[in-house]
């Protein structure tokens, strides 16, 4: 059986346009996999197709061997998919630990107070804050907790797309070890960041991404070694 997040030939038409033109991208348990290119390049439409949350026009993705095309968000979750969205997506309404314990729905009682134990033992900020309201969280609090849920899920693969976007340098730099904890436990990470310093730092694959295809699929080196295919991608999509 093959392990791995593994995406086929993978078309998406939004709008009736084809905006993903037949991605092949794997992410390997325990193994961070950047995908780099500008906004617009179609990352954060894989990442939706690949949690469900977007249908697909074309093409296969499979876990550990197991096809989950075309399942809804929450089985794709049930079989170990957890994304982070683009954006601070959390239950405003609700406290922060009504926010975790709706993440873990799926576990019993013991599993999910482990669970939830670990997530905060990850993030000690969102101990003191477990009966705020989410909504009046900051936004690196935000994001936090947003890591914190897909924690709880137990994933076996981490969609994360653009975790520190609008968020302080300071703030920025707190998340993204976490990342690295996260690979180190053996889940598979996906990782869609808008700084590239950091992306090339922490991931072990490198893909670039340009107009829905992908451009450059390496390791980190190659691609340091060779910044016009990054700056080609982007110089693309200002020309477009």
């Amino acid at each position: 059986m093959s392990e791995g997040l593994l995406i086929s030939g993978l078309r998406v038409v939004r709008g009736g346009r084809e905006i993903i033109h037949g991605v092949d991208l794997e992410v390997p348990p325990g193994r961070i996999t950047a995908l780099l290119g500008a906004n617009g390049a179609g990352k954060s439409s894989l990442v939706l197709a690949a949690a469900g949350a977007l249908p697909i026009h074309a093409g296969i993705i499979s876990v550990d061997g197991e096809p989950i095309t075309g399942l809804r968000p929450e089985q794709v979750r049930r079989k170990g998919v957890a994304a982070v969205p683009e954006g601070h997506h959390v239950l405003t309404d609700l406290t922060v630990a009504e926010n975790l314990n709706v993440a873990g729905y799926h576990l019993d009682r013991v599993r999910r107070a482990a669970a939830i134990e670990a997530a905060l033992g990850t993030f000690p900020e969102l101990r003191a804050k477990l009966a705020s309201r989410a909504g009046s969280l900051s936004g690196g609090q935000q994001q936090m907790l947003v890591l914190a849920q897909a924690i709880v899920d137990r994933p076996h693969y981490l969609l994360a797309d653009e975790l520190s976007f609008g968020l302080a340098p300071v703030v920025a730099a707190r998340l993204v070890p976490v990342i690295t904890q996260l690979a180190e436990l053996g889940i598979g990470v996906l990782l869609i960041e808008q700084f590239t310093h950091i992306a090339l730092r922490l991931a072990h694959h490198v893909c670039v991404m340009e107009r829905g295809r992908i451009r450059f699929s390496g390791e980190p080196d190659a691609l340091r070694r060779n910044p016009d295919i990054l700056h080609s991608a982007y110089l693309a999509a200002n020309a477009a």
